[in-house]
């Protein structure tokens, strides 16, 4: 059978990550895996200021928003780690504190410092429109689209479809191994939605196009520069692109969707069509390690590092930069990202010093629909 370019990708990857850390494929993760009680929450170094607020937040997992959570707070004014709930519901084991997670759209930030790091090397222009890259990509309606506008979702590029699935027929198509090209060219199909630079939209084919656009200028795999540019110089070395493997490989805590007031298990699910935009597998430890390596301009040189604290301007509403988002919490402005798959809700986020920060991996049982409200009771408490 001929190899798709999806498992040509997820062969160049498992090479080149291997090549790029330094580890033996299949190596066990840096730190064991341990647990508590479940549903109730375990502190180490609770001087942080909001440890009380945090560790309140774990009580009562699992529950009807979230089966286990794992949470760490750290920063100059203290450090806090907790986790609670379970590994898996069906034998109520202890939830894992370093297992693999789906990361979701935390994968951007990857993708987002890659892109930035070529920049710096004089392979990317932010200023320079994507059809010089890829010419023939987008159809003649389209005005020229910068990689700046990829970056900060405002491209006017459309969605592969209006609207997502429903439940029923996202879960019966689970396993279906769904090539990101294919998902582009739907979108592109449906013509631009607004002028480019007018509007923000927050969509996964910006970040698809853009690991098209690595590629080219690159002449190697989207996982194998960041595995290159990315991960090592982070220190990451739990973090992997599954491609077509459905699976999440390695110890993990087993997600859930609350369907009809039953939890069905959703740890299996090929998210191969969200790629550079969300297929990332990754641990609280890599997570923390990135957030703290890029703010300190270890991953992307801090000229270019600007860009993932700027917003468009001129554009109502806008929160979105370069592969972050601004948020206010109780007048304190934060960068991070939040990330969700079924049965997982990631966030990844500090203040532009890193005073505080935060990370944590919670398998919600509504992973979509419950994201705010995760990250508001898991996240905003380190920053109040």
């Amino acid at each position: 059978m001929k190899p798709t370019p999806l498992h040509r990708r997820a062969l160049l990857a498992a090479v080149s990550t291997v090549v790029a850390l330094g580890v033996t494929a299949g190596a066990a993760l840096a730190s064991p895996a341990t647990s508590q009680v479940p549903g109730v929450s375990q502190a180490r170094a609770a001087e942080h200021p909001q440890a009380q607020a945090l560790q309140a937040a774990l009580r009562g997992l699992p529950d009807g928003e979230a089966t286990s959570a794992v949470v760490r707070a750290g920063g100059r004014d203290g450090r806090w780690e907790g986790s609670a709930g379970v590994r898996e519901v069906r034998h109520n084991s202890p939830a894992l504190t370093h297992g693999r997670f789906r990361a979701g759209s935390t994968t951007k930030v990857v993708t987002a410092a890659l892109v930035l790091r070529l920049v710096a090397d004089g392979k990317i222009n932010l200023d320079r429109p994507v059809q010089r890259y890829l010419p023939g990509l987008l159809t003649p309606e389209f005005q020229p689209v910068t990689v700046r506008q990829l970056l900060n979702h405002t491209s006017g590029i459309q969605p592969a479809a209006v609207a997502d699935a429903s439940w029923e027929e996202q879960y019966a198509r689970r396993l279906d191994v769904v090539e990101p090209e294919v998902v582009v060219a739907a979108g592109i199909a449906r013509g631009p939605e607004f002028a480019p630079g007018t509007q923000q939209h927050y969509l996964n084919i910006n970040y698809t196009i853009l690991a098209m656009l690595v590629e080219k200028v690159t002449g190697r795999s989207f996982e194998e520069g960041a595995a290159r540019h990315v991960f090592r110089p982070a220190g990451m070395r739990n973090s992997s692109f599954p491609g077509a493997d459905s699976r999440i490989n390695g110890p993990h805590n087993r997600g859930y969707q609350l369907v009809d007031g039953q939890r069905v298990d959703v740890t299996e699910w090929n998210v191969a069509d969200r790629w550079a935009a969300g297929d990332m597998i990754s641990t609280l430890d890599d997570l923390e390690r990135l957030l703290t390596a890029l703010f300190r301009g270890k991953v992307v040189p801090q000229q270019q590092l600007k860009e993932m604290f700027t917003i468009p301007r001129n554009i109502a509403g806008a929160n979105k930069s370069a592969g972050l988002e601004r948020f206010m919490v109780d007048g304190v402005e934060v960068w991070g990202k939040t990330g969700a798959r079924p049965g997982y809700n990631t966030v990844i986020a500090a203040t532009r010093g890193l005073t505080r920060t935060v990370v944590y991996s919670v398998t919600g049982t509504d992973a979509h629909g419950q994201g705010q409200a995760v990250g508001q009771r898991f996240a905003f408490p380190a920053f109040r």
